[in-house]
């Protein structure tokens, strides 16, 4: 068996692309995207006719051309999310607009939106979909409005504890804990040009949420997510879920070897961890005290919404006559 299919074994492995050629290749059982990789798959001439459906599709609902661009994006969101479930058994993964990231009522309200819009294509979103939610307090805040009323969210941009324990406090489904960023920042912190897969920071980070969910008895997933290489995956089999890029899916389909278990609930369950909880004063010390945590969450948000401005502008440029 190759290191892929070894890992399947023990963990459930998602695709982290926008590419359905690399989805049906690797057969995972979910998918997630985000802005950065809908920018990518969006300029792809076999997707065209996807983002040329939403720009028709946002211009249709008239309105300011703000609305038309909301629902443009929108739409684009759903077609690709739509098109991924005809490959996938499991659920693919939706982001919210990052430029909502503070914004409680108007992420349900965009949650709210993106579920008539993927209902109407024949998805069950309760059942299919996981909305992406960025993991501040404002985010964690909407996810548990939402996932009493039975929508299922996946919090991303997740660099400390506390924020996974908010998560996990706020009954969120998914949490996606952002590993090669970590690492990014702490190689230019201390000026290293790297960390054995089993000090690397990214790593250590998702192992202690791991750990501290199933000593607690947590349902939340833990999917670890943004690898820069294989050996952090390798460090991580036996995590819930590892969303992985395509070109490292490759390189794991392709090695064979020995996978052991890195992470066991078994193990986790005779740990001492005392359980924390974090308010919303407490919440935003504990992560302004966390340099790494608050300067990644907020590169992260605007990255993202840098990259849906600029897929907003590229839909619009290439369809100005639709």
């Amino acid at each position: 068996m190759s290191k892929l299919d070894q890992l399947k074994t023990m963990t459930t492995v998602v695709a982290d692309t926008g590419d359905f050629d690399s989805i049906a290749e690797y057969k995972p059982q979910d998918a997630t995207t985000n802005p950065s990789l809908l920018y990518k798959a969006a300029q792809l001439p076999q997707y065209r006719h996807l983002v040329e459906d939403a720009v028709a599709f946002g211009k249709g609902r008239g309105g300011s051309a703000l609305e038309q661009a909301r629902w443009t994006m929108d739409k684009l969101a759903v077609n690709f999310g739509g098109e991924i479930l005809n490959i996938v058994p499991g659920r693919v993964s939706t982001e919210i607009d990052a430029r909502l990231s503070f914004d409680t009522e108007g992420t349900i309200a965009r949650c709210e939106g993106l579920i008539a819009l993927y209902e109407d294509i024949g998805v069950d979103p309760s059942q299919q979909v996981l909305f992406k939610i960025a993991a501040t307090w404002e985010g964690i805040g909407a996810a548990e409005v939402l996932e009493r009323r039975g929508i299922h969210c996946n919090l991303t941009l997740l660099f400390s504890f506390p924020q996974a324990v908010a998560c996990a406090d706020a009954g969120v489904t998914l949490i996606s804990p952002f590993v090669g960023r970590i690492l990014d920042w702490y190689k230019n912190a201390e000026n290293v040009p790297g960390y054995p897969a089993d000090e690397d920071p990214g790593v250590r980070s998702v192992t202690e949420i791991f750990n501290y969910y199933k000593h607690h008895g947590y349902e939340t997933i833990v999917m670890g997510a943004s690898f820069r290489n294989v050996d952090e995956i390798l460090e991580l089999a036996g995590c819930d879920y590892l969303t992985i890029a395509p070109k490292l899916l490759a390189e794991l389909a392709e090695s064979d070897g020995d996978v052991p278990r890195k992470l066991d609930p078994a193990a986790a369950a005779d740990m001492h961890l005392p359980r924390q909880s974090f308010n919303e004063k407490t919440f935003r010390w504990a992560v302004n005290e966390d340099a790494m945590a608050t300067e990644k969450l907020a590169e992260g948000i605007r990255l993202f919404a840098a990259d849906t401005q600029k897929l907003e502008a590229f839909a619009h440029e290439i369809c100005r006559d639709c």
